[in-house]
């Protein structure tokens, strides 16, 4: 399902272009992983699952450099936005997402049975060790930030490789997750084509005198200015990790990791 190497390049770059944030801002609705509080503001609603990414930025200090700079970013953004619009995640909670597992109504089903999640990490412990039998040699996986994103429900910023190797590392990691009979039998399946990003927020308050126009021309001028500086990202861990929302991800000691 995922692109080849020059496919994904030509795609997510388009995603970039002034002209696909005039479209995509006329299509943002507001995220339902936020609700309103009876004091004002939105709050994470309850939305459990699975997924395999990188540390969170508060647990990697490989990128702290890269995460400090992202938190700029992400407060430029806020500046530029109308008030409520973009509910901020979490510093301390970006990272980026190699595959996502499941969620929200899948993972209550499937937590039905006792032995789910105790199947899942076993599962994935097999498949951590198996891509890294097959690896022939080790090399660095470096990405970095193309620009901004706009999503039906979130805004981010985009990565793409350094290089073609660093591409076919993940896309290959993530063909061995998706690809094995013990996840498929527990219902796991790609639901996405991989867009390699890492979240800001989330849409909150879309007001009805929303100037949409001005807004899509404000993201392409930040946008503008984050292209003259490129941050780069080392990918160097993998880690099952679980949510109980969108603004914290944890694990357990025992849980498995992967180092690449």
């Amino acid at each position: 399902m995922d692109d080849n190497y020059q496919t994904y390049l030509n795609r997510v770059a388009r995603m970039t272009l002034p002209e696909s944030y005039v479209s995509q801002v006329q299509h943002i609705q507001p995220s339902p992983k936020f609700e309103l509080r009876p004091e004002g503001g939105r709050q994470a609603v309850y939305f459990p699952g699975y997924s395999v990414l990188t540390p969170p930025a508060e647990e990697d200090s490989q990128n702290f450099d890269f995460y400090k700079n992202l938190h700029v970013y992400q407060q430029q953004l806020l500046q530029l936005s109308p008030s409520e619009l973009i509910v901020p995640v979490p510093p301390a909670s970006f990272h980026l997402t190699l595959a996502d597992l499941i969620w929200d109504s899948a993972y209550r089903y499937a937590n039905e049975n006792s032995e789910f999640e105790v199947q899942l990490r076993y599962a994935i412990a097999a498949i951590f060790q198996k891509y890294r039998q097959s690896r022939a040699q080790t090399t660095p996986i470096r990405w970095q930030t193309l620009g901004l994103i706009v999503m039906p429900r979130a805004v981010g910023v985009c990565l793409v490789p350094k290089d073609e190797d660093s591409y076919e590392q993940i896309l290959q990691f993530r063909r061995t997750i998706y690809q094995n009979s013990d996840l498929t039998r527990l219902g796991l399946e790609q639901h996405y084509h991989f867009t390699a990003h890492i979240t800001l927020g989330y849409f909150g308050d879309l007001s009805p005198h929303l100037d949409r126009d001005r807004l899509s021309t404000s993201f392409s001028e930040l946008n503008q200015q984050w292209l003259e500086n490129s941050l780069e990202f080392s990918l160097h861990r993998a880690e099952l990790r679980k949510f109980d929302d969108m603004t914290r991800y944890y694990r357990q000691p025992d849980w498995p990791i992967l180092d690449f």
